[in-house]
């Protein structure tokens, strides 16, 4: 059962999806949404969390709350996933740095920085796995699901740009 909840952010519509314990799914208005039937809840823990959770950062604040996440995916994309996770609050790491690092845990000598911007670019749980970090290796902003300007206003909200 997936049960669904909406939060008005001064982005727009954020809609969460969860599995009744774990945020399984994030997105902003804008962005791909997820389809399917889902049982309409507002008082879910997870919900109530989440809410707070994004209530701080968009006050500019780095959330100390800890939200039970369950990011569903392939092995590579949950690695990729967990290495958005460990990008500090207000810091950005490039594509090739998670290149390197995903090529070091697996063994490699090398992995493809589009490789990884393939496995960002499917994040499941916009703004608290913070795929929006991730920049070019020149300093660009670029890919975001929601829009480059959507990458822009949370970057400026952590204070990066």
């Amino acid at each position: 059962m997936k049960y669904i909840s909406k939060y008005n952010s001064p982005i727009g519509i954020i809609t969460m999806l969860s599995d009744g314990t774990n945020l399984t799914n994030l997105w902003i208005h804008g962005q791909p949404e997820v389809k399917g039937k889902f049982i309409e809840k507002y008082d879910l823990d997870v919900f109530d969390k989440t809410r707070n959770w994004l209530k701080e950062y968009f006050i500019g604040k780095e959330p100390q709350i800890k939200i039970p996440l369950k990011l569903e995916g392939t092995e590579f994309r949950k690695m990729v996933w967990n290495y958005l996770l460990q990008i500090p609050y207000g810091k950005t790491v490039t594509y090739k740095d998670i290149a390197i690092l995903v090529a070091k845990e697996k063994n490699i000598n090398k992995m493809s920085a589009q490789a990884i911007g393939g496995a960002v670019g499917h994040n499941p749980i916009s703004i608290i796995v913070p795929c929006h970090r991730v920049i070019g290796t020149n300093g660009e902003l670029t890919g975001y699901a929601g829009g480059i300007h959507l990458k822009k206003e949370l970057l400026k909200i952590e204070k990066i740009l």
